[in-house]
């Protein structure tokens, strides 16, 4: 049985998921950005979400949120499902668009993690060896002038979509906001992710010329099929986080663990209850699936 999650309104995350089998399914196109801008901007109205900073790579997609209303689950479901069946349709792809894992979900605990991951998912084109500067993807991705202020619009994708229906509009704008915990933390918080973003394409660029790797290039990136399937090693099983507190972050990390322990242990000792019958048994804050699909009794914040 996979551990519980806690969602709790408010909460700020890094959330990633890659395509199957790391097919190159989401390369850059009018057709894939428009449609990852499109439903981001009517989705996260809907779903109370305010959307910090993105990147879509060809293999894999990167977002940093915050769920005011702890409807992420929600959010997810919608997201990857109406993309993928969008995108079957575009590419004409039996099957699943994305890897049958569970999306990444790492909660972000801190300003610094915050930061460090805004930076992460802004460079991520360099890191991955796609392209020398992160800014030079010809795809969607993030850049430290886009922070708190950004604006993309959309327009109802041609396929797919009921063209006649009021859910989804002719035209949407979708604009990136400061992360409040950042905001507040440090009095000059774009310089703090510039920062880390210039520190992380540094690294990836000298790692490159120590493997003697080039970058692919925006021209490659743009030529490579769709159908075709990223072959660079990748480690098999990694440890996927549930939280981050950023570098040298120690007290906070202790907190976070003890937190986690907690809510837990709260939540399997509730179960148990709730499994010999007890329908009374009242699970921890910030559960959702017990309270979503069973109407279990969850703690207020007090």
């Amino acid at each position: 049985m996979s551990q519980p999650r806690q969602i709790l309104p408010g909460s700020t995350y890094l959330v990633s998921r890659r395509s199957l089998r790391r097919h190159y399914l989401l390369r850059p196109e009018f057709f894939i950005d428009n449609l990852f801008i499109f439903l981001l901007a009517v989705l996260s109205v809907k779903y109370g979400i305010a959307v910090h900073a993105f990147c879509l790579l060809s293999t894999h997609e990167h977002l940093v949120l915050t769920d005011a209303l702890g409807k992420l689950p929600d959010f997810l479901r919608d997201f990857h499902r109406l993309t993928a069946l969008a995108m079957k349709v575009f590419r004409k792809w039996e099957g699943s668009i994305w890897d049958s894992d569970q999306p990444s979900i790492v909660l972000l605990k801190t300003p610094e993690a915050i930061a460090e991951k805004i930076a992460y998912v802004m460079a991520n084109p360099t890191a991955v060896g796609a392209v020398r500067y992160a800014a030079d993807w010809p795809g969607l991705v993030t850049t430290p002038r886009n922070i708190g202020k950004g604006t993309w619009t959309a327009k109802r994708p041609s396929l797919y979509f009921d063209q006649e229906s009021e859910q989804w509009p002719d035209q949407v704008t979708l604009t990136l906001t400061m992360p409040p915990m950042v905001e507040e933390a440090f009095s000059d918080p774009i310089a703090v992710i510039q920062q880390a973003y210039e520190e992380l394409q540094g690294k990836a660029r000298r790692e490159m010329a120590e493997k003697g790797r080039a970058f692919m290039g925006p021209a490659r990136v743009m030529k490579v099929s769709p159908y075709q399937r990223a072959t660079s090693w990748e480690e098999i099983r990694a440890l996927n986080p549930t939280f981050a507190v950023g570098r040298e972050q120690h007290e906070a990390r202790k907190l976070a663990i003890a937190a986690l322990k907690a809510f837990r242990q709260a939540y399997r000792a509730a179960l148990g209850l709730w499994r010999a019958g007890d329908r009374t048994a009242v699970f921890p804050q910030g559960t959702w699936w017990m309270a979503t699909f069973h109407g279990a009794p969850v703690a207020d914040s007090g």
